[in-house]
């Protein structure tokens, strides 16, 4: 009997998928509009949440973080992972392997998460969230 694990049809997003959605000044907003309006199964980090309400409310203003809050929440099919103790665990393991890449705690931990739930694909345009294998669409 063959017992391969299959990998997950979800997509990990990153921060610069959702900002390039919202934000029509992104160079990739046309393609993640076109992804975003049939989305398969979607998986975050809890610090992708916190790194776009902050990019937004630092790029305009508190009323555009609370829409890119609005719109998180209302994303059909996204499923966000927290972070605590042991994600932070996880995590710092990964900072620390892939020390000479700069890696922040946000990416590491997307890592990780794709790494659990046997992710292949990410939409980012952050080529760090590449470096354990998963395909990046950008």
């Amino acid at each position: 009997m063959d017992r391969r694990i299959e990998p997950s049809r979800e997509v990990y997003v990153d921060t610069s998928a959702l900002i390039a959605f919202l934000d029509r000044s992104d160079s990739y907003h046309r393609l993640y509009r076109r992804l975003f309006s049939q989305p398969p199964a979607l998986v975050t980090s809890a610090l992708v949440i916190a790194e776009g309400h902050g990019w937004f409310l630092r790029r305009y203003d508190g009323r555009r973080a609370v829409e890119f809050l609005n719109f998180v929440d209302e994303l059909p099919r996204l499923r966000i992972e927290p972070f605590d103790h042991g994600q932070m665990t996880e995590s710092r393991t990964l900072v620390t392997r892939f020390a000479d890449q700069a890696l922040t705690l946000a990416d590491a931990h997307g890592l990780a998460i794709m790494n659990r739930r046997k992710i292949g694909a990410c939409w980012s345009a952050d080529r760090h969230l590449g470096l354990c294998g998963a395909m990046l669409v950008k």
